[in-house]
């Protein structure tokens, strides 16, 4: 028996490797926002200030996306609309493709280089390996959404 945070673990051959680093390490720790595209931020903002029935808390552009976004919070979770600066950034493709709505969920890690070498080994491919700068002060990768069920995944993180 392996006993952590005063809960027994039972390990038999079933138990699988991802199960104990899960059990040891915290890899995801909650869904840190919802990423939705938009055409006109200043529009959306107004739209999600009734909706919640507070404004957003911060607003800022990113450059090296060529988005602007700004933020609500809801819990310990947050809101991220996302406006494209210009035709080439990847929101203005999206749109393109689709209707605004829901982009990207992100989950925030408590450990990024960790996370992604074992989403590696388990088979998962990304956009980005190498974190960048996102919004929020986050480093940010994403995974592609063709190995995860059509869902475009952000992984983040504090920047140090």
């Amino acid at each position: 028996m392996i006993k952590v945070k005063k809960t027994n673990y039972r390990i038999d051959k079933f138990c699988s490797l991802n199960l104990l680093q899960n059990i040891y390490l915290r890899t995801m720790m909650k869904i840190e926002h919802i990423g939705i595209a938009v055409k006109d931020l200043e529009v959306s903002n107004e739209l999600f200030r009734k909706l919640l029935g507070k404004p957003a808390y911060k607003e800022e552009s990113v450059e090296s996306e060529a988005v602007k976004t700004s933020f609500f919070e809801i819990g310990e979770s947050k809101i991220e609309l996302l406006e494209a600066m210009n035709e080439n950034s990847a929101i203005a493709k999206y749109l393109n493709k689709n209707r605004e709505g829901i982009h990207h969920i992100a989950f925030a890690v408590e450990n990024l280089e960790k996370e992604i070498q074992r989403l590696k080994n388990d088979g998962f491919e990304f956009i980005n390996e190498i974190p960048k700068k996102g919004a929020d002060n986050k480093l940010v990768v994403f995974l592609h959404p063709k190995s995860t069920n059509g869902v475009l995944v952000e992984l983040c993180s504090d920047e140090k």
